[in-house]
């Protein structure tokens, strides 16, 4: 049975979704369902579209509460359940550090910057009442930008599936949900790149099902003075993480990937107990190259 691709942009990346075991027509129609939904979730969540449920939380940041439907509502229950996990490292109200670092000009930001974004980040003082949302100071945001992408990748899959396909895969940018395996039963090999040199692989994963997601320190950074500042920023110190170069995490869920290993990125030394304690897969790389790993 042949295998097709169908490749297009979303969330400011190129992704792909495979199917396998069908017609090529029913194979389009059912992408075209699948692309449909990450730009669904696109348009909801991105806090770059000025219409999106987050952008108008941020917008009436320390005025008014806005009303949030039901699936938005499971997404800041989510949100909770990361900030526990993490010890309070994976904060969805950090995304205001973007303001702060800007990795197109490669400037480190002073420290009076750096304080004045950080006292803006505090999950914990969102006011939730019934089905709305309010952030209680002005100029606090928050950004699904953390998992939206994985989010998306798992309704994407879960879509293809529920039109009966049980081979294949959608992968945005990496964060991979499998629907099923290879026509033949063998598993799809998931390349993972060496965070330090571009086009190589440093390992292949296989997978029938579940998940996997990387999250490193080498697709947005800038060095000064021989030093690496990549976009995954602690949220108490306003700095970015340095102690691994990447993780990657199979889990069931892509979401499930995606935010695991971030909070191990963001535990920086003790990343690797977290990873350890969670019972996922993963394959870790630290700051001198060393590589850790575990299958599941």
């Amino acid at each position: 049975m042949d295998s097709f691709h169908f490749r297009f942009e979303a969330m400011g990346c190129g992704c792909e979704i495979v199917i396998a075991g069908v017609s090529k027509k029913e194979a389009q129609s059912i992408a075209g369902c699948a692309i449909e939904e990450v730009s669904r979730i696109e348009r909801q969540y991105s806090r770059y579209r000025p219409e999106s449920i987050v952008s108008r939380i941020n917008a009436a940041a320390g005025d008014e509460l806005v009303e949030c439907d039901a699936e938005t509502l499971s997404l800041f229950q989510y949100a909770d359940t990361l900030y526990e996990n993490s010890g309070g490292l994976f904060d969805i109200t950090a995304g205001v550090l973007r303001k702060a670092w800007d990795f197109g000009k490669a400037v480190v930001p002073d420290q009076q910057v750096l304080r004045r974004q950080c006292s803006l980040i505090h999950w914990q003082s969102v006011e939730r009442q019934g089905n709305s949302i309010r952030l209680p100071v002005a100029q606090m945001e928050i950004d699904f930008g953390g998992f939206g992408k994985e989010y998306a990748a798992d309704r994407a899959a879960a879509l293809v599936y529920s039109k009966g396909i049980r081979y294949g895969y959608v992968n945005l940018a990496g964060d991979i949900r499998v629907v099923g395996p290879k026509p033949d039963e063998t598993p799809w090999l998931i390349g993972i790149q060496d965070p330090r040199h571009k086009g190589r692989t440093i390992a292949s994963i296989p997978l029938v099902t579940g998940a996997l997601a990387t999250s490193g320190d080498y697709e947005r950074y800038f060095e000064v003075d021989g030093h690496r500042y990549c976009h995954i920023i602690h949220p108490r110190s306003g700095y970015p993480v340095t102690y691994w170069r990447s993780v990657t995490v199979v889990a069931p869920l892509a979401i499930t990937a995606g935010s695991y290993s971030t909070i191990a990125m963001l535990k920086e030394a003790d990343g690797l107990a977290f990873l350890e304690d969670s019972g996922m897969g993963y394959l870790a790389v630290d700051h001198l190259g060393e590589m850790y790993y575990k299958n599941t």
